[in-house]
């Protein structure tokens, strides 16, 4: 059970707050462990249930192609993302609650029965902390009833929704501070003036809106675009986002239909437009799974014209063809549709297919090449993780995990020399980085005659991150070797054991550094016993312990 209070209680946890995803894979991780099959079951059933409620919720709100709207859905393949990759259970699990509380609400706003707003103020929670683009929920819901009504009241429609409008936005900010100050969204690739975000969210709309409309060419990582504000065409985008957002509002005395749709899409897509900073931006502005919640608007949209289309042309010969052939016809787009997904699925078999589908639809993925390096390096492939690790190089030279992972395998190869290279070439982007300062230490640490190289790097790695218990024991190691600098080894050992003291190396370098000490024996011992208990078949302590024991006698 401390696994579920360290994620509802213990930001860092998890990579984001999401507690009642985390929750959600605690349980199906003590279900069936790390076989992948459950968790494929468990996304492919919260997308169908969400297919399902999508058509629950048009039958109630009497839009016509309801069932059309869902099978589109659940067919899609620019879905296909977020139900095959498990990771993204936050998305099929938080449109689940989503929908949920969405129909939950449009029960309080037919009764006005307060157990009807309890139930689904506790689903918007949910689904808030399933994932926290379901913030857009009470926007949503405003625009519902907007359509219905033709205009909203404040008493009816609005003050209800005031509580939840404030907890998504306090989700939502909470949320981009996570995103920031944790997982890292800051720095240079997210340095954009106001004009910047506008021209990104123009044309990602529209990015979205074509890749629904037309799902060729899709990958999981695509390629990020230049944000140049001195190019007169990337000012069309958003200005295509408001031309078309104003000729729906102009037709709206027609049908408000199409605007509310529009609106539903744009709405949900908000978080992510680029107006907040989100990690994956440093690889690309848009993602397939990003849209997964703003598709249904679309969706709609498309099932109720196609179902109404030729409705009010008078009937004739050709009408009654017509008739005859949208049912084979929609068959087909469905089964086209599917079709795609199924091929799309095979992605995301493996880890290398996945990887490699995506290098070869978009070769200049930073991220691809690099995770493929690490995944091929802990296989044993080293040559071919020598190999994407350069590359990625390649695409970014000042990509520090990179050169530092680099310079690992070639430290592990006995290429001394450029692991050196790159470890130092690290060092000049950035010398705050205490991993690098690290390795580096490690390697002269096993050279001869560059000790003090070591332990310089080893001060430097404490001195930026002072929980370091590794530098800090390789540290004492360094002042261990060194004349007169047992004590201070000592106490380097200690340090290092407060931060990790159920490392049994830990107890064994502490020991052994008592060893030299005079009059410090009996501290050793405990510290050998407190080792050996945690580490039974440690045979060179478990000797040296006897050998004292035996010298006692």
């Amino acid at each position: 059970m401390s696994g579920l209070w360290l994620i509802w209680c213990k930001l860092g946890a998890t990579e984001q707050y999401y507690p009642v995803l985390h929750s959600a894979f605690w349980i199906e991780h003590r279900l069936w462990g790390d076989a992948p099959m459950g968790y494929h079951l468990v996304n492919i059933f919260l997308h169908a249930t969400s297919a399902c409620l999508l058509i629950l919720i048009l039958r109630r709100l009497a839009v016509s192609g309801a069932w059309l709207a869902g099978a589109l859905f659940a067919l899609h393949p620019v879905c296909v993302e977020s139900v095959a990759w498990i990771s993204e259970q936050k998305n099929t699990l938080s449109t689940m609650f989503y929908l949920l509380a969405a129909i939950a609400y449009l029960n309080f706003d037919e009764r006005r029965q307060w157990r009807s707003y309890a139930i689904s103020s506790a689903l918007f929670v949910m689904a808030l902390l399933s994932k926290s683009m379901t913030a857009t929920l009470p926007a949503a819901l405003l625009v519902v009833f907007w359509w219905r009504r033709g205009q909203l009241s404040w008493r009816r429609d609005a003050l209800p929704l005031i509580p939840w409008f404030s907890l998504g936005a306090t989700v939502g900010l909470f949320t981009g501070w996570v995103e920031r100050t944790v997982l890292g969204a800051e720095g240079a690739e997210f340095v954009f003036s106001p004009v910047d975000r506008i021209l990104i969210a123009g044309r990602a709309t529209w990015f979205y809106l074509v890749k629904l409309l037309w799902p060729s060419d899709l990958m999981f990582v695509y390629p990020r675009w230049r944000v140049e504000a001195s190019v007169w065409w990337q000012f069309l985008f958003p200005l295509g986002v408001v031309a078309l957002t104003v000729l729906l509002w102009k037709v709206r005395a027609w049908s408000r239909g199409p605007l509310a749709c529009w609106l539903l899409f744009v709405i949900a897509l908000f978080p992510i437009l680029g107006f907040m900073n989100v990690y994956a931006f440093q690889y690309s502005f848009v993602a397939d799974h990003w849209q997964y919640l703003a598709s249904l608007g679309i969706f709609a949209i498309a099932a109720v014209g196609w179902t109404n289309l030729g409705k009010s042309l008078p009937v004739s010969g050709r009408m009654r063809r017509w008739q005859t052939i949208r049912p084979i016809s929609t068959a087909a787009g469905l089964g086209v549709f599917g079709l795609l997904s199924w091929q799309s699925c095979h992605a995301y078999h493996d880890i290398e297919t996945f990887y490699r589908t995506i290098l070869e639809r978009n070769p200049s993925c930073l991220m691809a090449e690099y995770n493929l390096g690490m995944f091929l390096n802990d296989r044993g492939r080293t040559q071919e993780a020598i190999a994407c690790y350069a590359q990625a190089l390649r695409i970014r030279p000042d990509f520090i995990p990179a050169l530092n992972n680099l310079g690992a395998v070639l430290e592990a190869s006995d290429r001394i020399p450029e692991a050196v290279a790159y470890y130092e070439r690290a060092l000049l982007l950035n010398p705050n980085n205490s991993v690098i300062h690290y390795n580096l230490g490690n390697i002269w640490l096993n050279v001869p005659g560059r000790l003090s190289d070591a332990g310089e790097q080893y001060e430097d790695a404490v001195r930026l991150k002072p929980d370091f218990a590794e530098a800090h024991s390789n540290l004492g190691t360094v002042l261990l070797n060194m004349p007169g600098r047992v004590n201070d080894a000592i106490a380097q050992y200690e340090w290092a054991l407060r931060l990790k003291p159920d490392d049994p190396a830990c107890h064994f370098n502490l020991a052994a550094a008592l060893l030299k000490s005079p009059g410090r024996t009996a501290e050793a011992v405990t510290h050998l016993e407190a080792g050996l208990l945690r580490q039974p078949g440690n045979d060179t302590a478990r000797r040296i312990l006897a050998d004292i024991r035996e010298a006692k006698q």
